[in-house]
């Protein structure tokens, strides 16, 4: 698990703790647990191969990004570069430094992030569409490259309730407004999208590989008059 110290995957490790060994990788520690261990790691700084690594990873869960709204004339390409260089070339780095010890799995799963936006046009969403859609071709092509000893697939949220989307759920007006927009007609939880985590990572998804996965209130999808 690289990130998981809070939100979604925070939400992923409880529900696998209890059955499962986990190796946290992140710039702070998880909440302690018998079976969850934790290396400091900044995804931004630090080379993932200098540290220690379980032999064999059978589940890489890729949780770290941004969420960046502004008016495409007022993004600066250092700010996109940033964006791209946490979501898309950190998971590279990740993905390069880890692949030996995924492929002695023979039946390893990858879950990566991505977002609505990337389906959906959204305005003010350029920077981290464009992010996390790299995520999402880099993660297709890895797939079919990577088959059938690795399952690649790709979860899309919407806008979940964690610490990472509370500047734009900071008030009950917020929330209401942000429920509306879904068809749902509710805000996504750290646990909603976790149960599908949880679900890629296991067996019992073992046919199914290559797969954007979109879990966001019917957004991408439905229109509703």
């Amino acid at each position: 698990m690289i990130g998981g110290s809070y939100g979604i995957g925070e939400a992923i490790i409880n529900r696998l703790k209890e059955d499962h060994s986990i190796t946290v990788a992140s710039r702070s520690a998880p909440k302690a647990h018998p079976n969850v261990s934790h290396i400091g790691f900044d995804v931004l700084s630090d080379e993932l191969s200098e540290v220690t690594l379980p032999e064999q990873i059978d589940g890489l869960v890729y949780c770290p990004g941004s969420i960046d709204l502004k008016p495409f004339h007022r993004q600066k390409i250092e700010q996109m570069r940033d964006s791209m260089d946490l979501n898309a070339f950190g998971l590279v780095r990740v993905l390069q430094s880890t692949y030996s010890r995924l492929k002695r799995s023979k039946c390893a799963s990858v879950v990566v992030f991505s977002t609505v936006a990337v389906a959906k046009g959204m305005p003010y969403h350029s920077g981290v569409a464009m992010a996390k859609g790299a995520i999402e071709g880099l993660a297709r092509s890895l797939a079919a490259e990577w088959a059938p000893d690795i399952r690649v697939n790709i979860i899309a949220p919407s806008l979940t309730d964690t610490p990472l989307a509370s500047k734009w759920l900071s008030s009950q007006d917020k929330r209401d407004r942000m429920a509306t927009r879904h068809p749902m007609k509710k805000i996504g939880t750290a646990a909603d999208v976790s149960a599908l985590g949880a679900y890629l990572l296991s067996d019992e998804s073992n046919w199914m590989t290559g797969q954007t996965l979109a879990i966001d209130g019917g957004l991408s999808t439905l229109k509703l008059d």
